[in-house]
């Protein structure tokens, strides 16, 4: 048969496609089914992740162009100027729209009486307050910045709000730039009787800002903010100490280049920036200009500091449950009879914490290796590997300081384990280590087990409460074998092992799953039932785009839940038209990734931290894991399910690559809200077999002593 693949209609642009997910947090901010300080929080999530896709997405596509590169891409042959032109039309759209819904939601939380006021808005009495707080915790840390022949334009920080000055005196017009200090808190709050008033750290120096400039009449102020490339080169190659490079990389990451110029205009409207923009060297078309603040990640803050006055205003409470198939036991002890498996943050990260900690205390454990790609800063995590490596036990640790965005956290963490003692390895070279992985070593009646725990997230105690992750804990021997190899491979000197059970990245997953679509496709020409489902968080890679789209014109039927990027178009007759494309956006992050393959029934499962993308099955270190017990098999082909029959969150990419919500008339299901819920219901029901056996052996004494 002779595919249809060529034609660039067929594909996504990696990066609209993920501008279109953006768009699908933002929409958050309007959905009924969210309290008000949660669609306040997704306004500020989207302008978090917009910050990173310019430092990184963006920058990268600017070098191309400064370097004279100008091929198209792979998949839809858009060059990198078509690609920035379209990233600048996009994105001026959602930015018009979120902040649509900036305005609409700050108007009703003064239903409540909170207000986000300028200081000339406020009563005299709180306007006197607001100077106080100019004077005593403002203005000492404020360093005023002249731009003139004998004090250059300066070197301002990444991401930070600053405040552009016109000023002038009987000898002229001058101009400077005032910073706001990392020290200073974004916003301060005020209370008049029963209304709480929020105001914005910009506008108060702006108010204020005369007192700075003694001498001076001032013209005009207007926030602004300038991002830049932090997507920098670590110079690994001939680095004598990774550490020591990633430091220096770190310094020189806070002076790149500048992407974007955002620009506060609510005061004046016909402020243009002309003169930054010249200095910092951008165009138009990287400047956006706003009427309203900038910068809404300072409504992470806001939404937390109101919760827990106004609970009913955010998500009902939610404590994760129990592991469903831990039933109160010992891991350990559990682990030698059958696998574990764990759903987070349905079921609770704890279990993980504890078995870290009981190994370091454990006199029969004598050794633990583990990855770690980001964890909490308060990590009990690493606080357990420093244990384990003072209770003399040989601790491994692969710490990636190559981490993006969390390089700092890192080197820490890295210096910490070292000095407890553990054996600290750095990553390798070129590669990022993105695997979860901790192997166990316990001497259990005379013989040495291997527990190994395998997870598709990090090893992160806070992220685990809000990002849907899976794993499991197993003693079975083809994975700790397979266990021991990867960690010797990355900690030594040796070709890579050949694996019985796992595979592992760079090269080896993508190999697996074009392998495992081309068997499908062989078993539904013989028997019918080809199908194949993948959970991911984004699909870019055109080898394995290709061929699902192969599968599909071979009438395999493809679900894929893919949460952001999705560079591949369902629905498209005779192309991808047995495929379908579904994006859950919610409560909990979605971040666990399942892949699976039907193969005439005998159903085969894996689990991995790697998504369908280049970068994740070429440039990285990763592990993808086989699920061999047929009940946790059935237990995430259900939860699998659910999320195929969502339809309160749920949205269904269209062929044209946008997104709408799914809508039908069953039952009105959310897979994150149903799965909380059979994670209560199940942890009810323990508790209740807990307190049955309570008052079993209660009733047995009482018995026996009578």
């Amino acid at each position: 048969m002779t595919y249809r693949l060529n034609d660039k209609e067929y594909y996504n642009n990696r990066e609209l496609s993920w501008l279109r997910f953006n768009y699908r947090v933002i929409e958050e901010a309007a959905d009924v089914n969210n309290p008000l300080l949660e669609k306040l929080k997704f306004l500020a999530i989207t302008s978090s992740n917009l910050d990173e896709f310019f430092m990184v997405r963006v920058a990268g596509i600017k070098d191309q162009i400064k370097m004279n590169y100008h091929e198209p891409d792979t998949k839809t042959q858009l060059t990198p100027q078509e690609q920035l032109e379209g990233i600048s039309r996009l994105n001026r759209q959602n930015s018009t729209i979120q902040y649509e819904y900036y305005h609409r939601l700050m108007r009703e939380l003064e239903e409540y009486d909170i207000y986000l006021k300028r200081p000339d808005d406020l009563s005299e009495d709180l306007q006197n307050e607001i100077e106080s707080i100019f004077d005593t915790e403002i203005y000492p840390s404020l360093t005023p910045l002249g731009i003139d022949a004998y004090r250059p334009f300066p070197k301002l920080m990444n991401k930070k709000i600053n405040i552009f000055v016109n000023l002038s005196n009987k000898l002229g017009e001058q101009t400077a730039i005032v910073q706001l200090p990392t020290v200073i808190r974004r916003y301060f709050e005020l209370t008049d009787g029963r209304k709480t008033y929020f105001v914005l750290a910009e506008d108060i120096i702006e108010k204020h800002i005369s007192k700075l400039f003694g001498g001076y009449e001032i013209d005009r102020t207007f926030p602004f903010r300038i991002t830049r490339n932090a997507d920098l080169t670590i110079h690994e190659e001939g680095a004598a100490d990774l550490l020591i490079e990633i430091e220096r990389f770190l310094k020189e990451r806070t002076k790149g280049a500048a992407v974007r110029l955002e620009i506060d205009i609510s005061k004046n409207d016909s402020t243009n920036g002309s003169f930054l923009r010249s200095e910092l060297g951008l165009s138009e078309q990287d400047v956006y200009k706003f009427d309203a603040p900038l910068d809404l990640t300072f409504l992470f803050g806001l939404t937390s500091d109101l919760k827990d006055r106004f609970p009913h205003l955010a998500y009902p409470p939610f404590t994760p449950q129990e592991p469903a198939l831990l039933s109160g036991k010992n891991i350990y002890e559990l682990a030698l009879e059958k696998d574990i498996f764990f759903h987070h943050p349905f079921e609770s990260f704890h279990p993980i914490v504890d078995f870290m900690r009981e190994a370091a205390e454990d006199p029969n454990v004598l050794a633990i290796k583990q990855t770690l790609y980001r964890v909490s800063s308060d990590s009990p995590i690493i606080e357990a590997l420093k244990n384990a490596a003072e209770n003399g036990k040989q601790v491994t640790v692969l710490v990636e300081l190559k981490a993006r965005f969390d390089e700092e956290n890192n080197v820490q963490w890295a210096k910490e384990l070292e000095d407890a003692g553990c054996h600290v390895i750095y990553g390798m070279n070129y590669l990022k280590t993105h695997s979860k992985i901790t192997l166990v070593v316990k001497r259990v009646k005379g013989k040495l087990v291997r527990y190994v725990h395998l997870g598709t997230g990090n090893y992160n105690d806070s992220t685990a409460k809000l990002y849907t992750d899976m794993g499991i804990i197993t003693t079975d021997e083809d994975i700790g074998n397979d266990a021991i190899n990867f960690f010797n491979y990355l900690s030594g000197y040796s070709l890579k092992p050949d694996y019985k059970a796992l595979h592992v990245a760079p090269f080896e997953i993508r190999d697996l799953f074009a392998e495992y679509i081309d068997k499908e496709i062989e078993f539904h020409k013989e028997n019918g039932k080809g199908y194949i489902f993948a959970k991911m968080n984004s699909l870019t890679d055109k080898k394995i785009i290709n061929k699902l789209l192969q599968a599909s014109q071979e009438g395999v039927k493809v679900d894929l839940v893919i949460r952001g990027i999705c560079c591949l178009k369902p629905g498209i007759e005779d192309v991808s038209d047995n495929i379908r494309v579904i994006s859950i956006v919610g409560r909990f992050l979605e971040h666990s990734r399942i892949y699976y393959f039907n193969h005439n029934g005998e159903e085969k499962m894996f689990l991995s931290s790697a998504d369908m993308m280049t970068r994740n099955m070429i440039k990285r270190v990763e592990i993808l894991f086989p699920i061999k017990d047929p009940l946790i098999v059935e237990e995430i082909r259900s939860i699998s399910r659910l999320y195929l029959k969502d339809n309160i969150k749920a949205r269904i990419q269209k062929q044209d690559g946008s997104y709408e919500y799914v809508e039908n008339e069953h039952e009105p299901i959310s897979a994150q809200v149903e799965l909380m819920r059979r994670a209560e219901r199940h942890g009810r029901e323990q508790l209740v077999q807990k307190e049955n056996q309570l008052l079993l052996k209660v009733r047995n004494r009482f018995r026996r002593k009578n």
